[in-house]
This record gives C-alpha cells, sequence and structure tokens, in this order.
C-alpha cells in the first residue's frame, strides 16, 4: 500500500521504517516536501505533525476521499495537561478542518522508539487503539497495524480519541515525567 507519512520526525520516520519492513510503500514527507503530490499518489495520509498543523495542511493538499491518521497527542507545551479534550478531540478537530478526509485515531500511544523494534514489550505485541467513523478506513489502519507487528484494538468511532489522547498523555507521564522511560506501552487485556 502507499503511505504517505506528513512529518520525517522521530514518529514520522520511525512508521515509515516500520510500514516499509513490513512491505508497504511508505514515505515520511518533511515541511519542505511537496505535499501535494505525496497526499494525491497515496491511499492511506498519516499525520505525524504536532496538534494545530492540519489546517495548514489543508491549503497544500486535497484530502478528498483520503484515509487520514491523526497520530497526536494534543498536550500543552509544558506537558502538564491536554490542549483539547472530554467534549472534543485533536482527531475529530483534524476532521473538521479536512473535510472529506475519513480521519482515524491510532498510533497515538506508541512511543517512536518502539518503531525501531519488532513492536514487542517483553515478547508481546505492543497494541494500538484504532478509532473512527468509517469502518473501511478503520478497518484499512488496523491491518497495517498488524503488518507491523503491532495488536490492533477496535476502539469504536472517532469520538473515541476524546479517552485514548488522555491516555497518550498519560503514557508520556508514565514515560518522561514519572521516569519510566519508553519502553512501555498500555495494553488493554482482552479475554
Amino acid at each position: 500500500m502507499k503511505i504517505a507519512i506528513i512529518g520525517n520526525g522521530n514518529v514520522g520516520g520511525g512508521l515509515a521504517n516500520a510500514l516499509s519492513r513490513a512491505g508497504h510503500d511508505a514515505t515520511a514527507y518533511g515541511k519542505d516536501a511537496d505535499l501535494s503530490a505525496a497526499v494525491a499518489a497515496a491511499e492511506v495520509v498519516i499525520l505525524a505533525t504536532p496538534f494545530g498543523t492540519a489546517e495548514d495542511l489543508a491549503g497544500k493538499a486535497s484530502f478528498d476521499g483520503k484515509t487520514v491518521v491523526d497520530v497526536s497527542n494534543p498536550i500543552t507545551a509544558d506537558f502538564s495537561g491536554l490542549l483539547v479534550g472530554h467534549d472534543t478531540s485533536a482527531a475529530e478537530t483534524i476532521g473538521a478542518q479536512l473535510p472529506g478526509a475519513r480521519v482515524v485515531k491510532a498510533f497515538n500511544t506508541v512511543f517512536a522508539q518502539h518503531y525501531a523494534t519488532d513492536l514487542k514489550i517483553a515478547g508481546t505485541p505492543i497494541q494500538t487503539f484504532v478509532a473512527a467513523d468509517d469502518e473501511v478506513a478503520r478497518d484499512t489502519v488496523m491491518a497495517l497495524a498488524a503488518d507491523m507487528g503491532l495488536e490492533p484494538v477496535n476502539a469504536g468511532p472517532l469520538r473515541n480519541a476524546r479517552y485514548l489522547e488522555p491516555l497518550g498523555f498519560m503514557n508520556i507521564q508514565f514515560g518522561y515525567v514519572l521516569g519510566l522511560g519508553v519502553a512501555i506501552a498500555p495494553k488493554w487485556q482482552i479475554a
């Protein structure tokens, strides 16, 4: 599958490498790239950018009909809290800014460092929670996650990103603020 990743930092570059290892044609693009051509050619677009950049991206490319994956966690600059939450989410905001796109929330609870590994902790695949209103888009992203070696978990409609983003925030708190490091990930036990 052809995947354009907007953002070539730790998360974007890591996702590009993990998806490429899984046999996909994945490329991470920086801010100076021709995003219009990259998005037009892609089947899936992953936004590996800080929250708040989607509105600017909307003016650089057409996302109509595209499956767009939001991996952001809308945290404050000082890591003390979330910028949005409870009655909306970063993913829902992006959906409003990119009308016509099929927005999916995923990968926001996976630290970038894991993408250079087999995406397992103690031999168990790391979970990623996938929320979307469009079932085909959700299934597509769940399949990509499984291809990489993650354990995808159906997290329901996009509005559930309101709960996934605080989970991502807590992962950051545990990893960086409380000193557990980045070799961690949240896991939902499924019988």
